[in-house]
C-alpha cells in the first residue's frame, strides 16, 4: 500500500509516516530528494534519499541513495530481494554451525561426568568462527543470487518472498537449529565410536584426546562447510575459494600448530604428521561424516523441488534447461503471470460506484 500527501509540512510527513507504522504495523518505506523530507526519512523503517538539485540533506539522512526516482524499482525488487535471501540464510546458518560445533563440547563434557576436560584445543575452538567458517558465511552474504537482476525484474513476484517472511519463518530457524542438532549428534557418536574404542591404525595404536579432538573438529569443519555450499544457488570463483579454502586452511593450520613446541601446541602437537595423517580411517571419516551431516538438508531439498517447488526453483530450472529460448512462447506467460494486478481499496469502489450512479441520474 501507498500513501501520498500533497502540500504538507515536513513534520506532517513524519507524522504521517509514523501513523502507518504504528496503526498498520507494517514496514514502511519513505523516499525523499530534498531537506524537507528528511523528518519523514528518519521516521521511516527504510529511508532512500534522491541526490538531486535539492542538495544533499535527504540522501545523508537515508539508509540508500539513488540517482533518480526510476532506480527504487531496482533497488527493491533486485537489491530488496537478494538482500533478504542472503541474511535470512545467513543468520539460520550462523544457528546451525554454532550448534553444531558447542553442543560437541556439551557432548564431551557429559561423555566425561563434566570433569572439566575439553575436546578440542584452545586454539581450535578460538579459531572456529574467525578463520574456519568465516569467510563462506562472508561469500553467502555479499554474493548469493538464488536469481540474476534481470530474472527478478521480469518477475516481480520474487520480491513477495520478503514480505511474507518466506525464509526468516519460527519454523524455518527451529528446522536449521533442529539440524544443527542432528549434524552434532552424529558427529559426536560417530567419531567417538570409531576413535575411542578401537586402534584405528595398522600398528595397533589406539587414540588419545589429542587424537579424538582433531578428529572431530575435522568432521566439524568439513560438515559445516559442506552444508554452506549446499545452501549456495550461485557459485562463483570466490564461493569456491572460500568454501574449500577454509577446508584447505584447517589442515595448513592443523600441520603448522603441531610443529610448534609442545609447550604451546599442547594437544595438537605433530598430532597430523605422526597420528592422523598416516591412518586412512581419519580421512575416510571425516567425509563419511560430512556426507551424514548434509543428508537431511540434501533430501529435503530434493523432495521441495520435486513435488513442493518455489517460484525460484521453477525459474532456476527453467534457466538451467533453456528453456526461456527453446519456448519463448512459454516464458512470456509465465512472465505475465508474475505481474499481479494492483487492487483498488475499498473507498475508491464506493466511490466509483456513487459516480455511475449519479451519471445514470443525469442521463
Amino acid at each position: 500500500a501507498s500513501v501520498i500527501c500533497c502540500r504538507v509540512s515536513p513534520k506532517q510527513k513524519a507524522l504521517v509516516t509514523r501513523l502507518v507504522k504504528a496503526g498498520k504495523g507494517k514496514i514502511t518505506l519513505a523516499i525523499g530528494d530534498g531537506a524537507n523530507d528528511v523528518g519523514m526519512i528518519q521516521e521511516a523503517d527504510i529511508g532512500v534519499g534522491i541526490s538531486g538539485v535539492e542538495g544533499m540533506q535527504a540522501v545523508m539522512a537515508s539508509d540508500f541513495s539513488i540517482a533518480q526516482f526510476r532506480f527504487l524499482e531496482r533497488l527493491l525488487i533486485v537489491h530488496g530481494h537478494w538482500c533478504y535471501k542472503r541474511i535470512a540464510t545467513m543468520i539460520c546458518y550462523f544457528f546451525y554451525k554454532n550448534i553444531t560445533f558447542g553442543l560437541t563440547i556439551f557432548y564431551y563434557e557429559a561423555y566425561t561426568s563434566f570433569s572439566g576436560q575439553t575436546v578440542y584445543n584452545d586454539w581450535f575452538m578460538s579459531l572456529f568462527n574467525v578463520a574456519f567458517t568465516s569467510l563462506p558465511v562472508l561469500a553467502l552474504g555479499v554474493f548469493e543470487q538464488d536469481v540474476s537482476a534481470s530474472v527478478c525484474l521480469e518477475f516481480p513476484t520474487l520480491y513477495q518472498q520478503g514480505p511474507r517472511n518466506m525464509f526468516f519463518s519460527w519454523a524455518r530457524i527451529l528446522a536449521w537449529m533442529g539440524n544443527g542438532v542432528y549434524s552434532s549428534i552424529i558427529t559426536f557418536f560417530i567419531v567417538n565410536a570409531i576413535f575411542q574404542h578401537q586402534a584405528f591404525r595398522k600398528g595397533g595404536e589406539i587414540s588419545g584426546l589429542q587424537e579424538l579432538g582433531s578428529s572431530l573438529y575435522t568432521c566439524i569443519v568439513w560438515a559445516v562447510n559442506c552444508q554452506i555450499a549446499l545452501a549456495t544457488s550461485r557459485f562463483t570463483w570466490i564461493q569456491h575459494l572460500f568454501i574449500w579454502g577454509s577446508v584447505c586452511l584447517w589442515y595448513i593450520f592443523l600441520f603448522v600448530y603441531g610443529l610448534i613446541s609442545p609447550l604451546d601446541s599442547t594437544t595438537a602437537y605433530h598430532v597430523l604428521v605422526e597420528a592422523l595423517a598416516p591412518a586412512p580411517m581419519y580421512w575416510i571419516t571425516a567425509l563419511f561424516v560430512a556426507l551424514i551431516c548434509i543428508l537431511p538438508y540434501f533430501t529435503f531439498s530434493a523432495y521441495q523441488r520435486t513435488f513442493h517447488p518455489m517460484d525460484h526453483h521453477i525459474i532456476q530450472e527453467v534457466k538451467h534447461l533453456k528453456k526461456d529460448v527453446e519456448d519463448p512462447k512459454m516464458w512470456t506467460e509465465e512472465k505475465a503471470k508474475a505481474v499481479e494486478k494492483a487492487s483498488i481499496g475499498f473507498t475508491a469502489r464506493v466511490e466509483a460506484k456513487i459516480r455511475r450512479l449519479k451519471e445514470k441520474l443525469h442521463t
